[in-house]
């Protein structure tokens, strides 16, 4: 072979293995943005009731009407498998860019079947016209919809309480921040003596809610970062930009733990990259 005919086959080598290289890595994406998987935690405190020592609790986040298997079935199988003693569900339910709120109520209704949910809005309900209707046929179904709301949870005789507060997009007074907003919400619900999980879809309030003692924090929005680098976690998630503080899993600090979801749906990107959609299941333990 002459030394002409030796370097047109290394192109021609060098062309087929970054083609199969290409292919390989679409094939990868487009299953890791619809292989659900289930991820665990547990979480101490001195202060949790001994009567929820091992309770359970699934977190389903930024589903954006996405629907994993035929009529949302995987999701719920996963929810089913996970036995859980409650869900909550944070934000982002629907998508205000495709709403469809059929597809999200059937969702929710079939959810109550394995475990009394609670919800709170993320800033996709509140982008869209007819989130009454939204609330009203999540509140028909049993769902608990948190609005700047608190509610007890009881068990052989002792509680915990379950704080959710509304998305700040809904919040009308232009001359507060988020913070702010948020932070005189907990002012008026939170429980110093009582063991408190609160529900709120955004995770870069975290400083706040560990200055106003929360135990346990469940949060979406982040989208895991969106496309994870290895070493590097997410690349960016709303409202944090580039590289995010939290975009995914469980942060401590003090006595507050906040467990992010990646979340399952896509929204502005349709795409995600080695960030596969998650369901979240934490474990409560009593010290």
């Amino acid at each position: 072979m002459t030394a002409k005919g030796k370097k047109r086959m290394i192109i021609w080598i060098a062309v087929a293995v970054l083609a199969v290289g290409l292919a390989a890595l679409a094939v990868w994406t487009a299953w890791g943005n619809t292989a659900l998987e289930l991820n665990t935690y547990t979480v101490q405190s001195d202060r949790l009731p001994v009567a929820f020592n091992g309770y359970r609790i699934a977190q389903v986040s930024d589903l954006h009407n996405d629907e994993m298997g035929e009529e949302n079935e995987n999701l719920l199988s996963v929810l089913r498998n996970a036995s859980p003693d409650i869900i909550v569900i944070t934000g982002d339910l629907i998508d205000s860019r495709r709403t469809n709120i059929d597809v999200a109520l059937h969702f929710a209704a079939e959810a109550m079947k394995i475990a009394p949910c609670y919800y709170v809005t993320g800033n996709h309900e509140a982008r869209i016209s007819d989130y009454d209707r939204l609330r009203e046929g999540l509140t028909e179904s049993g769902v608990v919809v948190l609005e700047d709301e608190k509610v007890y949870i009881q068990k052989d005789g002792e509680s915990i309480a379950v704080l959710g507060v509304a998305d700040p997009s809904f919040c009308t007074d232009f001359m507060s921040s988020e913070t702010e907003t948020v932070g005189r919400v907990l002012d008026g619900l939170a429980e110093e003596n009582m063991y408190t999980v609160l529900l709120s879809h955004r995770p870069e309030l975290f400083e706040l809610y560990r200055e106003k003692g929360l135990d346990l924090v469940f949060s979406g929005h982040a989208h895991g970062g969106q496309f994870r680098l290895p070493f590097v976690g997410g690349l960016a998630a709303p409202d944090q930009g580039l590289f995010p503080k939290y975009d995914a899993g469980l942060y401590t600090e003090g006595n507050t733990n906040m467990i992010v979801s990646r979340g399952i749906g896509n929204s502005l990107f349709p795409f995600r990259f080695n960030n596969r959609p998650e369901v979240v299941l934490t474990e409560l333990q009593s010290k």
